[in-house]
């Protein structure tokens, strides 16, 4: 399976769902499921590679922003969320992540930012095709840690600055003016 493939099953699925990610979740089982076990191990490959090239403070500083926090198991499932917007958006993201800002239409953190069941597809719908796993992907091991540089998450001026355009949509006006960890007040 290409890249351009993988992409296609993506968008097709995402909008068939109306970007809901449980629905998106079933309906790539189901494609997925009438694919052949090599192409649903190709989609799997594919999958997570993005999910491991996500895998960066600086992407999960922007997912702290756009939830209000996010948890290692938090950011896990954004990841997830972030590949299932598709090409333009993930790329995008991991271009300059305060650029979600921009290409995101629409965020709802009650709603958006985590769609665990989409990285579970491709598992899915090959233990239906085959009544067994998934193979292994052949991949490099996974880091152990996320690459980059951390921003202090607790520091919401920190993040305000790393985050202009992300703290200026999302964390602006709700009540949460930047405050410095330690309890210090703005200078």
């Amino acid at each position: 399976m290409e890249e351009t493939e993988f992409w296609e099953i993506v968008d097709s699925t995402r909008e068939a769902a109306g970007e809901d990610p449980d629905d998106h979740a079933d309906l790539l089982v189901e494609r997925l499921s009438a694919l052949d076990p090599v192409a649903v191990t190709d989609f799997a490959r594919h999958f997570e590679s993005r999910f491991q090239r996500a895998y960066r403070w600086d992407l999960w500083g922007a997912a702290w922003v756009l939830l209000d926090g996010a948890s290692d198991d938090c950011f896990e499932n954004f990841r997830c969320w972030l590949i299932a917007q598709g090409r333009r958006v993930f790329e995008g993201a991991l271009h300059d992540p305060d650029a979600l800002a921009l290409l995101l239409p629409r965020f709802d953190e009650e709603a958006d930012g985590e769609a665990e069941d989409v990285g579970f597809a491709a598992f899915d719908a090959y233990e239906q095709l085959t009544g067994g796993e998934l193979p292994e992907l052949g991949l490099p091991e996974a880091p152990s840690e996320p690459l980059g540089v951390p921003v202090d998450f607790e520091d919401d001026r920190a993040l305000a600055v790393a985050y202009p355009r992300l703290w200026a949509r999302f964390r602006t006006g709700t009540g949460d003016a930047p405050r410095q960890s330690g309890g210090q007040g703005l200078a």
